[in-house]
């Protein structure tokens, strides 16, 4: 049996289209996008082009869309970028907020910056009453993810948006997790900024984008030549940034059929999980249809991710990005989970080419492995 892949949360395949897409501009349309000269001129075309698939999945204008290297640096640019152009007052983040987000925020405390954290419920949704105390001070700035990187948990982040504009603040949402997944509209969302990822949707790694209101100013992260806007100076990453374009392309046409599909496999796969007596974190709340968070009481998710490997499926103990660290999910123990279950925390997320089947081999498996871990756990004590 094949190694099969259950972490698309963290990253996903490059898909084929997406390759053949990208394939011309690492071979013989090498130009740089800001070149003069034929090649140039054709990898400018590249890029405008994939400026407009982008804004096309999320409903905004090509120049508002601003090319980064990932989520990470869109984050980043969005935070610190706003920071600098506002005057030092509260930052409001949701307590479930990937690091990118969460440790710029505490940085402008150095600044003069007060940071509140939102407070979410026991399913991990924002609790927008603790919005609105939040904001009876004075807030510049309002960050809270669309969907959650580990639960999967989809946020109200319109009405949100809506208090912070009442209040002032300006609103950005982390949509990495959600995009190609859910419907994403930026005027929907009634926000000034929105951060995404090429990786997670079957794109290259190494790109991504910021998309800004028009009336937004920001002082740029990066300096040097001016370009995106004067927003993101540096030599665009041009077949990325087609494989990206690309990826929004594909995502749009197959969205609808792919979230039924995995939606039906994930409902397979949590009955389950509950007749095996997990606990599935977010389970109550709307969710992203990819996505099982859970845990076996008594048993470390970090174990239970390593004996999967051996038996050749891949899942994650929390976040990929902060997979270093040894404590327990803090989107888990916001959410109120006790520290002993959130250790036993493991994501399952689904990717398009998953199959019921595997799902069901992965469940024998999960099954005899849980067993055989309580066995060991039970001698032990």
């Amino acid at each position: 049996m094949k190694h099969v892949y259950f972490d698309h949360n963290a990253t996903t395949p490059v898909d084929e289209q997406v390759l053949a897409a990208m394939l011309p501009y690492l071979r013989g349309q090498y130009g740089n996008a800001s070149s003069r000269h034929e090649y140039g001129t054709q990898a400018r075309k590249a890029v405008n082009r994939a400026r407009e698939q982008v804004a096309a999945l999320v409903g905004v204008q090509p120049v508002q869309v601003i090319f980064t290297s990932g989520g990470t640096e869109a984050n980043n640019a969005f935070v610190k970028g706003a920071a600098a152009m506002l005057k030092p007052s509260q930052i409001a983040v949701s307590a479930i907020e990937h690091p990118c987000i969460a440790k710029p925020a505490q940085e402008l405390a150095r600044g003069g910056w007060t940071v509140r954290k939102l407070a979410v419920d026991a399913d991990g949704r924002v609790d927008t009453s603790d919005v609105a105390v939040a904001l009876t001070q004075r807030t510049g700035i309002v960050s809270v993810m669309l969907a959650n990187n580990e639960t999967g948990v989809i946020q109200d982040v319109a009405a949100i948006a809506e208090k912070a504009r009442s209040a002032g603040a300006w609103m950005h949402t982390d949509a990495v997790q959600a995009l190609g997944k859910i419907a994403v509209d930026f005027s929907g969302l009634n926000v000034h900024a929105m951060t995404l990822s090429a990786h997670k949707i079957y794109g290259p790694k190494g790109a991504g984008a910021l998309i800004l209101d028009k009336r937004i100013e920001l002082k740029p992260l990066i300096n040097g030549g001016g370009h995106e806007n004067g927003l993101r100076s540096g030599t665009e990453n041009v077949p990325a940034i087609v494989g990206f374009g690309m990826a929004c392309e594909v995502a749009a046409k197959r969205m609808g059929e792919v979230a039924a599909r995995l939606t039906a496999m994930r409902a397979q796969f949590e009955r389950r999980l509950n007749d095996l007596g997990a606990v599935i974190f977010g389970a109550a709340a709307q969710r992203i249809a990819n996505t099982s968070y859970f845990a076996f009481p008594g048993i470390e998710g970090e174990t239970l991710v390593i004996e999967l490997d051996k038996a050749e499926f891949a899942v994650a103990s929390g976040a990929a990005c902060s997979s270093a660290s040894t404590e327990p999910s803090a989107t888990l123990l916001a959410m109120g989970v006790a520290p002993e279950i959130a250790r036993g925390a493991v994501r399952f997320s689904l990717g398009k080419d998953n199959t019921a089947q595997e799902v069901d081999e992965f469940l024998n498996v999960l099954e005899a492995t849980v067993a055989r871990l309580r066995r060991m756990t039970a001698i032990a004590v």
